[in-house]
C-alpha cells in the first residue's frame, strides 16, 4: 500500500484517532482509483446498499461520502411502517419524514424516501434508525423531570461528491444542496487560548445530579450530525446531539470553553472537529431561507446556534460565516431576541426581552417583555419563568467563550453580553422576595437564582477568568461583569 493510501486509511478512522492535520501534514484528495470499491457503506448502524460498487471515502468526521452518481437500492434497517425513515437534502421547514411518531403534526410522509434512490453530485441522504419504544432513552445533558418527545434514535448522512477530497475535508451541510469543502488544515487552532485547567472541575449536570465528564464525553455530543430540522426538539436523534435548545447552547458553550484551555491536541481535535462541523451543518441551514427565523426566540427552544457558526467561521477564516446575518439578514436568533439594553424595575440597564422577545405574542399577552414594569403590573410569568429555568443560566458557557476569543464584534449584540454578566453579578435577593409578595410566585429555587449556571465546570470558569481574560489581539480591556449591566 503506497503512502498516500496509508493516509487515506488512518483518516478514514475518524476523528478517534486525533488525527491532527495542518498546513505542513495535509495530504491532497486520492486518486479515484486509490479509493475503496464497494457495494456498501455502514456508519452507526445504518447501512446503504448501491447497485454496483462505486468508489467510498470518509470526510474528517468519518462521515461517508460516494462519487456519484450512485444508485442506493436497500437501506438497513428498513424503512418500513412509519420508521427508519430516509430524506434527500432536508430543509429546515418544521417537518420532516424520519417516524411518523414525531409529534404536533411535524411529519410528513412526503419527505420519506424509500429505495431505490438516486443520488446525484451535491446530494445528502439523511437516514435513520427510530426509538423501538416511546419514551426513548434520556437524550445528552438531560435534567429530571425533562420529557423526551423525539421518536429518532440515530441518523447518518451520506454525501455523493464528483471526485474524492483530501482525508481533512469537512462534510459540506446536510441541508439543501451544497458543495462547499472546508479543511481542517485551515483551522486556527493558534487562536484558541490555552489557559490551565489545574482546578477547574470536569462536572456537569446530568439527569438527577452532578457527574463527571472526560474531554472525550464532550467530544461524543458532536461526533454524530446534528439534525435540525425544526425549531422544538420533535425530530432531534436523540443520540445524536442534545435535543432542547438549553441542553444545545450548555453543550456549545461546555465544548467551546474545553478548547479555551490547556488539554492536549489528542484530547482537543475530535471536540475541535465536531464542533466546527456543528457550526458549518447549522449554516447550511441558515442558507435555505425557507424559514425565515429557525432559531427565533421561543424560550429556551432556539438556544445555542449562533455561537457554532460564528466559531466554526473564525476558526476556518470564513468571513460569510463569521457574519451569517450579513449574508442572510432574514435571520434570528434566541440570544439576541430575547435580549436587550432598557431600564429593568431592578435598576439594572439590560433586560431580558421576554419569551418570545420583545414584541410578544398576540394571543399569548406575557410572551413579550416585561421587565421594565414592576412585579405587580406584569401579565403574567411565563417570561420570568423561562428566564430562570431554560435560557440566562444556560448562555453563560458561550458568552464566556465567545469573550476569551474576543469574538463580541462578531456577535454584534452587545446586550446580550451585559444580560449575561447582569445574570451573573446582581444579586436578586431583594427581587425574588418582591415578586413573591407582589404575585405569590417563587423563586427562591437555587437552580434559577441569579447568578446560577447548570454545570460546574462553567460556573469555574466564569469564576476564574471573566474578568481575567486572555489578551486581546488589539490591545483592548474588556470592562468587568459588574460594569456592563448598570
Amino acid at each position: 500500500m503506497n503512502i498516500l493510501a496509508v493516509a487515506v486509511v488512518l483518516a478514514i478512522a475518524g476523528t478517534a484517532g486525533a488525527q491532527v492535520f495542518t498546513k505542513q501534514n495535509a495530504l491532497p484528495a486520492p486518486k479515484l482509483e486509490s479509493l475503496q470499491l464497494t457495494e456498501k457503506v455502514s456508519q452507526y448502524g445504518i447501512t446503504w446498499t448501491f447497485d454496483r460498487p462505486v468508489r467510498a471515502g470518509r470526510f474528517v468526521t468519518g462521515d461517508w461520502y460516494v462519487v456519484g452518481p450512485a444508485r442506493v437500492v436497500a437501506i438497513s434497517p428498513e424503512p418500513k411502517d412509519g420508521r427508519n425513515g430516509s430524506c434527500l437534502n432536508p430543509k429546515a421547514i418544521e417537518k420532516a419524514g424520519f417516524d411518523d411518531r414525531i409529534p404536533y403534526g411535524r411529519y410528513d410522509p412526503s419527505l420519506c424516501l424509500c429505495p431505490p434512490i438516486s443520488l446525484q453530485v451535491g446530494d445528502s441522504l439523511v437516514s435513520s434508525i427510530s426509538h423501538a419504544e416511546m419514551p426513548p432513552p434520556k437524550p445528552f445533558l438531560w435534567r429530571q423531570g425533562d420529557g423526551q418527545r423525539s421518536p429518532v434514535r440515530t441518523v447518518a448522512v451520506l454525501t455523493c461528491v464528483a471526485e474524492p477530497v483530501p482525508p481533512d475535508a469537512f462534510r459540506p451541510a446536510w441541508c439543501g444542496h451544497t458543495s462547499k469543502i472546508h479543511l481542517a488544515r485551515n483551522l486556527r487552532r493558534d487562536i484558541l487560548p490555552k489557559l490551565s485547567r489545574e482546578g477547574i472541575p470536569f462536572v456537569c449536570h446530568q439527569g438527577r445530579r452532578d457527574e463527571p465528564f472526560t474531554p472525550a464525553d464532550v467530544a461524543r455530543w458532536f461526533q454524530r450530525p446534528w439534525i435540525d430540522v425544526a425549531m422544538d426538539e420533535f425530530t432531534a436523534p436523540v443520540e445524536n446531539m442534545p435535543v432542547y435548545g438549553r441542553e444545545v447552547v450548555r453543550a456549545v458553550g461546555l465544548g467551546s470553553l474545553l478548547l479555551c484551555l490547556d488539554l492536549t491536541a489528542e484530547e482537543k481535535e475530535p471536540i475541535l472537529i465536531g464542533l466546527v462541523q456543528v457550526g458549518i451543518d447549522l449554516f447550511g441551514i441558515a442558507g435555505q431561507g425557507s424559514q425565515p427565523t429557525p432559531w427565533n426566540a421561543l424560550g429556551g427552544h432556539g438556544n445555542g446556534r449562533k455561537w457554532p457558526i460564528l466559531f466554526a467561521g473564525i476558526l476556518l477564516g470564513d468571513e460569510e460565516m463569521q457574519a451569517p446575518q450579513k449574508k442572510y439578514p432574514y435571520l434570528r436568533f434566541s440570544e439576541d431576541t430575547q435580549t436587550m439594553f432598557g431600564p429593568s424595575w431592578t435598576g439594572a440597564k439590560v433586560v431580558w426581552a421576554g419569551h418570545v422577545g420583545k414584541d410578544g405574542h398576540p394571543r399569548y399577552p406575557d410572551w413579550g417583555a416585561y421587565e421594565h414594569l414592576p412585579p405587580s403590573e406584569w401579565k403574567g410569568n411565563t417570561g420570568e419563568n423561562y428566564r430562570r429555568c431554560c435560557t440566562s443560566n444556560a448562555w453563560v458557557g458561550e458568552a464566556l467563550a465567545c469573550r476569551m476569543l474576543h469574538a463580541e464584534k462578531l456577535w454584534n449584540h452587545d446586550a446580550f453580553f451585559a444580560y449575561v454578566d447582569r445574570w451573573m453579578t446582581e444579586d436578586d435577593t431583594e427581587a425574588v422576595a418582591k415578586i413573591k409578595e407582589a404575585r405569590g410566585w417563587d423563586y427562591s429555587v437555587a437552580w434559577g437564582r441569579q447568578g446560577s449556571v447548570w454545570d460546574p465546570f462553567v460556573q469555574a470558569m466564569w469564576k476564574r477568568f471573566r474578568n481575567n481574560l486572555p489578551p486581546a489581539p488589539d490591545g483592548h480591556t474588556d470592562p468587568k461583569d459588574t460594569e456592563t449591566w448598570r
